[in-house]
């Protein structure tokens, strides 16, 4: 990758190496809402095939016109455009599920594009209504602050949707109906992480 673009940094960023060291050894991969394609590039690097889709076309056509990396980019939306079911080594989606009508049905389809034996890795936004959840965003905005004065910070180009339908709590709750034996992290910089490996037998 341009070494110009790895210096760049946000909350998402921030936690690409979750999903970079959930499958060191996957042959395929589906970044879904890559929107800049940044994850869907350093993927490229180590990954025989990546494939980024993303529903908004113009940051698509933007992603193609400034990617360097072997990527095949499609324009679509992953629950409805005709990806090859169990193909997928890892299968990631950073700040995407938010946007999904019905969260469930919406990780059922990305638990069914994941290979047998795969990893899904799920980097998701919600809404905070715990005691731990408020003291994790005063984390995070402390770590904002510092990171930000560090590093800089980058705004994307994807559209952004701040408005989430769910709470942290109602996540994990359905998440863990669809994705049984996942593991949970909540995460500063207002984020939390699924990682959930597929069965090698049918799911």
């Amino acid at each position: 990758m341009d070494k110009k673009l790895d210096r760049r940094w946000n909350h998402n960023i921030h936690y690409y190496d979750i999903a970079l060291a959930a499958a060191p050894m996957a042959r395929t991969a589906l970044d879904v809402g890559t929107g800049d394609g940044l994850l869907a590039a350093r993927l490229a690097e180590n990954v025989d095939e990546v494939t980024g889709i993303d529903s908004d076309s113009e940051t698509l056509t933007n992603t193609q016109k400034n990617a360097s990396a072997d990527v095949t980019w499609i324009a679509g939306d992953v629950l409805t455009y005709p990806l090859p079911e169990g193909h997928y080594d890892l299968v990631t989606a950073v700040a995407t599920v938010h946007h999904f009508p019905d969260l469930a049905a919406g990780l059922g389809r990305l638990a069914r594009l994941t290979a047998h034996g795969g990893t899904l890795v799920v980097i998701g936004c919600a809404r905070s209504s715990t005691a731990q959840d408020y003291v994790l965003e005063l984390v995070g905005a402390i770590q904002h602050q510092v990171l930000s004065r560090r590093r800089g910070y980058w705004q994307h180009n994807a559209p952004v949707q701040m408005l989430f339908p769910h709470t942290y709590t109602q996540v994990k709750s359905i998440a863990t109906a669809v994705l049984p034996g996942l593991s949970w992290r909540r995460l500063p910089l207002w984020r939390y992480a699924i990682t959930w490996q597929k069965p090698k037998s049918d799911f």
